[in-house]
């Protein structure tokens, strides 16, 4: 018996019959066609929107670079702007410095009023403590009462 005359062999007609008339495939296929087809009309539109845009934007792009060219050649001396923007760009760069070196300045002097805040806290509770068990100008020397002192009216500005 030879292979192409047996009788389990089918032909690709058959196969091809049979892939066509079936129905579940059939849905299956209209179902995911329903459920791109707006995307991808939407998509489409959008597409074709985005381009008219663009030849548009092109059109007008054009038609200003010829409107200023004809501004340009209309003046008689146009003005050399290079030098006025390199000034520009120098005086921004020295207030951009500037800013730098008082930003840190005005963190330096918050960190000092700080200490200075702390240092009083500290003084005033020691005084407050010395003060229960005796004379607080027995316990605290001369120079630490006037530094206490400066402290409080330096505190005092600041507020």
């Amino acid at each position: 018996m030879d292979v192409d005359t047996a009788s389990d062999n089918t032909s690709i007609d058959d196969k091809i019959d049979d892939f066509c008339e079936n129905p579940t495939r059939d849905a299956l296929t209209e179902g995911l066609m329903s459920l791109l087809k707006p995307t991808v009309d939407q998509l489409d539109e959008r597409i074709r929107a985005t381009r008219i845009c663009q030849i548009e934007l092109k059109q007008r792009i054009e038609s200003l670079t010829e409107e200023l060219q004809r501004i340009n050649e209309a003046l008689q001396c146009p003005l050399e702007t290079d030098s006025y923007v390199k000034k520009l760009i120098n005086a921004k760069h020295k207030i951009t410095i500037v800013s730098n070196i008082l930003q840190s300045t005005q963190e330096r002097l918050n960190k000092i009023h700080q200490a200075v805040e702390r240092n009083t806290a500290k003084r005033k509770a020691l005084l407050d403590h010395s003060s229960s068990y005796g004379n607080a100008s027995n316990i605290l020397s001369k120079e630490e009462q006037a530094d206490v002192e400066k402290a409080t009216n330096v505190s005092k500005e600041y507020e």
